[in-house]
């Protein structure tokens, strides 16, 4: 099969010639577009999720020989998780090329934070079954790799952290109050306040609900622990 333009273009962007185009094809399609005969990426995902758990895994044991497990544990989970993996994909446009079926277009799924990270771990997945692991490594590398450079030395779960720092002191766990939603269905607008058992506040507004909680737990954390 030959792929489509916006696909050929996509496959540019991420710097890999599909040797296998279908393979591209199926992990940028939703499970929400599948049909007998076409298949969708679930299964992609789950085998990239893997394969970038192991490059991820390896470059940061690579990158700091004297790390404790206790602290490689948080730098990888802040780079594979799904905000990441969903991050990495705005990067390189996967949105623009997904195949969405009528109900998860109308409702804004090519900006979707846990449908674009499934979609990444799918590509990720397709260049492994095209290309084998190494060129999955290089491709991993070259896409995460300022992050993969810059991971905090502790790079818990935001909302975990404030959560451990309240705990630590006897507080009360963290509150988090949605002060409003704004825009239409398919692309929502969260504010989002948390605060703590001492009155510190701290806002924050992002596409995602999740996404608004992490940035507003970070953002009182960093000002309890400067």
């Amino acid at each position: 099969m030959k792929l489509s333009a916006e696909l050929e273009d996509f496959a540019a962007r991420i710097g890999h010639d599909f040797k296998r185009p279908e393979l591209l094809l199926r992990a940028v399609t939703h499970s929400s577009m599948s049909s007998p005969t076409r298949e969708h990426n679930q299964r992609l995902e789950f085998l990239g999720d893997r394969v970038l758990g192991l490059v991820t895994a390896n470059a940061l044991f690579d990158a700091d020989k004297k790390a404790s497990e206790g602290q490689l544990a948080p730098r990888f989970n802040a780079l594979v998780r799904k905000e990441t993996c969903a991050d990495v994909a705005r990067q390189v446009d996967l949105g623009a090329v997904l195949k969405l079926g009528r109900s998860e277009m109308m409702s804004g799924g090519r900006r979707k934070e846990a449908l674009l990270g499934d979609a990444m771990e799918a590509v990720i997945a397709a260049v492994y079954l095209d290309a084998g692991f190494e060129v999955a490594q290089t491709l991993i590398l070259r896409l995460w790799g300022a992050r993969i450079d810059n991971v905090d030395v502790d790079s818990r779960d935001a909302k975990t952290a404030l959560q451990e720092w309240a705990q630590a002191r006897k507080f009360a766990t963290p509150k988090y109050k949605q002060i409003k939603r704004e825009g239409p269905d398919h692309a929502p607008v969260f504010t989002i306040e948390v605060s703590v058992q001492t009155g510190e506040t701290e806002i924050a507004v992002a596409g995602a609900k999740r996404q608004a909680e992490q940035a507003a737990a970070k953002a009182l954390l960093d000002r309890l622990e400067s």
